[in-house]
């Protein structure tokens, strides 16, 4: 029996049979002439029944490759014999990339998320089997080319940290199903809750085990807490009112007594709640080690039957967000989640309506919060079939859906995973010539459509065992024990999008000029258009739910800027800033004012339907609130989904209490004491969608620093 191998180099090595394993894998991926995997272990058997201890790799390939022609897999031979050197003699590759990430010296992977702080151990565990999940990736699980495109920074295949595992990326959760008709959490029932306190306990729990079997963001819909806070004062009116009954009181007087007594306890509920959700979700860290990544979507709606109810808790939100949470000095600082939306609607648009003062403690929240976020509902209604509905995590939209009584269903949707293009890569390799432009942007769409069905593919007979939470108890579905998801991947229930980052850099490149002159904006709408053209195409010929997505880019700007100044070196405007530009977004160094900005990126986000949204840059306006007032009623009428970005930092070495600046050598440092110390320092950004709060890479630590503002 064979123990040990000789390498090509003389070296000796015990033998191992994965190697084999992966090298015929390798060569199987490549071919429909495939072998069985009862056929795979036939030959490893062959090879270990070699009549020496030891064998040369030399031999080991003859013999592999007699073995294939004896199955007359002849194609499958000449695949084989282009991969069997690199996969039989192939070493573990993440074993520098692990120690060094122990080390704290991996800086790529500690800097890929601004929410997790990858010197701890519980955000290390997750890093690590990312590490691993990538190296499977890599050699087993996708298609060599796919892997090389990805590596020269011709596409960006997003979350390879999570492939190995059978996930999605993010998801309106049906929270209301879930509070109204119970879930199981961790093999526990979880009935309906019979108070707003605990109905706000169990949500917390629900988002927990939500982010433990996904990666990426999920989005709940508070109005489903309106009907347990009116629980609460029903529950206290009748105990009171039957208690003031016995006392004496008259029907009439007990009643007022009791009003006021459920009242009271309603707003110590409420209070209670609110706190509980927003305490709860800045201290849980889940199992990707991180603060769990969720949006709360507050849309006031009139003649809901909550209505009442709603509106207080969209008030107490805003309220407790303004106060902040405090730092471990004990001082009130920005906490990155949960991220709010709020929807700009005909009763709140700051025209007049019921709920403008909602609308008004919002604009003095973001002045110094940044949250919440704004949806205009007439916009929104003009996109999507007059729906109105939250987005997935930061940005991703779903598409329009309709259930089997042809109605329009939006929570309990996910998405399926992104691959983004590299567009500034095409607009270096074309250099000004249109002809080259669109043919290498058709073959690269090629190979991200591709890219897209391997993510599709993976998904497709997984059963709804591996996250009970999310197919089995009403987080997404309710499916039996064992039944395949297969039938939320298709038919546009679920999408899958195609992500796109340096727009500004390809028009430069192409024209230039930046997008935002009339030349400029005419090609960039053509690319956009195109792009949409194409997403639209693959959803009509797979009928499966692709979208064009605004990649958030948190980590990517630099990547793709990186490889690009590698390859193609210094080019002005493009690779020597050392980040790409997000999405469709204006460059950041470029002087527009804010209703310019909004107005002209608008026509943009129809295009981008699978995922987009904009941010206006201000100075700190606490003190001129009606200024941004006037930009929250712009939004409403001009523009689908804005944010504002300002500075909310906190230096707890001296109590310095404003913006902490990025210095000329691309250090976070306090203005007041010069403290560099990132441990010592609470700053909070706008990363892309979202917050961050735990330093960026260098790439977007310098796009941050290059951000002019718009007002």
């Amino acid at each position: 029996m064979v123990k040990y191998v000789i390498k090509k180099d003389g070296k000796r090595e015990e033998f191992e049979t994965s190697k084999i394993i992966v090298a015929i894998s390798n060569a199987n991926r490549e071919t429909e002439d495939k072998v069985s995997t009862d056929e795979i272990y036939s030959i490893i058997d062959a090879v270990s029944k070699f009549d020496s201890e030891v064998i040369t790799t030399n031999e080991i390939n003859n013999i592999i490759e007699e073995q294939l022609i004896k199955f007359n897999k002849l194609d499958l031979v000449k695949k084989y014999i282009i991969f069997n050197e690199d996969s039989i003699i192939k070493i573990n590759t993440t074993d520098n990339s692990i120690l060094s990430l122990i080390n704290c010296k991996n800086v790529d992977t500690m800097e890929e998320n601004s929410n997790k702080k990858a010197t701890l151990i519980s955000t290390q565990r997750d890093l690590i089997a990312g590490e691993c999940s990538k190296d499977i990736t890599d050699r087993l699980l996708l298609p060599e080319k796919i892997v090389k495109a990805h590596k020269d920074g011709i596409l960006h295949f997003h979350d390879k940290d999570y492939f190995l595992q059978p996930m999605f990326n993010c998801c309106l959760v049906n929270l209301g199903d879930m509070l109204d008709n119970g879930t199981v959490i961790n093999g526990k029932l979880i009935e309906s809750p019979k108070s707003f306190q605990v109905a706000c306990i169990v949500t917390t729990q629900i988002i927990a085990s939500i982010s433990g079997g996904q990666y990426g963001g999920q989005s709940i819909d508070i109005k489903h807490l309106a009907k347990y806070l009116r629980v609460t004062y029903d529950k206290h009116y009748k105990k009171r009112y039957e208690k003031y009954l016995e006392k004496g009181y008259s029907k009439e007087a007990a009643s007022e007594k009791a009003n006021e007594d459920a009242l009271d306890r309603r707003s110590e509920e409420l209070k209670s709640g609110i706190q509980t959700i927003q305490y709860q979700l800045n201290t849980l860290m889940t199992t990707n080690g991180q603060t769990p990544f969720v949006t709360i979507f507050m849309h006031m709606v009139e003649n809901y039957e909550y209505e009442e109810e709603l509106a207080l808790i969209i008030e107490e939100i805003l309220k407790q967000r303004i106060e902040g949470i405090k730092n471990e000095k004990g001082v009130p600082v920005t906490p990155a989640f949960p991220k709010l939306v709020y929807v700009l609607d005909e009763c709140n648009n700051l025209s007049g309506g019921k709920y403008d003062y909602l609308t008004k403690l919002c604009v003095k929240c973001s002045a110094k919060r940044m949250y919440p976020d704004y949806i205009s509902a007439k916009k929104m209604r003009e996109n999507y079939e007059g729906n109105v509905f939250s987005p997935m995590g930061c940005r991703s939209f779903l598409s329009c859906y309709k259930d089997d009584n042809n109605e329009y269903k939006f929570e309990g949707r996910f998405n399926q995973g992104v691959v983004s293009i590299n567009l500034p890569q095409i607009g270096i390799l074309a250099n000004k010539d249109m002809d080259v432009f669109w043919k290498l942007l058709d073959e690269r769409l090629d190979l991200c459509f591709e890219a897209l069905m391997c993510r599709h593919n993976a998904l497709k007979g997984v059963v709804s065992d591996v996250s009970p939470i999310h197919y089995q108890y009403g987080g997404i579905a309710r499916l039996n024990k064992g039944e395949k998801i297969d039938k939320l991947l298709e038919n546009g229930y679920s999408t899958i999008s195609l992500g796109y980052i340096g727009l500004y850099e390809l028009t430069y490149l192409m024209i230039g000029k930046t997008h935002t002159s009339r030349q400029g904006e005419e090609f960039s709408l053509e690319v956009m258009n195109y792009l949409r053209k194409k997403v639209d195409e693959w959803k009509e010929k797979t009928n499966i739910g692709f979208g064009l997505y605004g990649t958030p880019a948190e980590s990517l700007c630099y990547r793709f800027a990186r490889i690009d100044k590698e390859k193609f070196g210094v080019i002005e405007n493009v690779t020597d800033k050392g980040y790409y530009t997000n999405s469709y977004h204006v460059d950041v160094r470029e002087k527009i004012d804010a209703f310019k900005k909004l107005k002209f990126e608008s026509k943009y986000q129809v295009i981008s339907s699978g995922g987009a949204i904009s941010y206006i840059e201000i100075p700190n306006m606490n003190k001129n609130l009606k200024a941004l007032e006037e930009v929250v009623k712009y939004i409403y009428d001009n523009i689908l989904y804005a944010e504002f970005n300002t500075k909310s930092d906190y230096c707890q070495e001296c109590g310095f209490d404003g913006e902490i600046i990025i210095n000329d050598d691309n250090e976070w440092e306090c203005p007041n004491c010069h403290n560099k110390n990132h441990e010592t320092m609470n700053v909070v950004r706008r990363t892309c969608g979202y917050l961050g709060e735990n330093y960026w890479n260098l790439g977007k630590t310098k796009e941050i620093k290059a951000r002019v503002t718009h007002l």
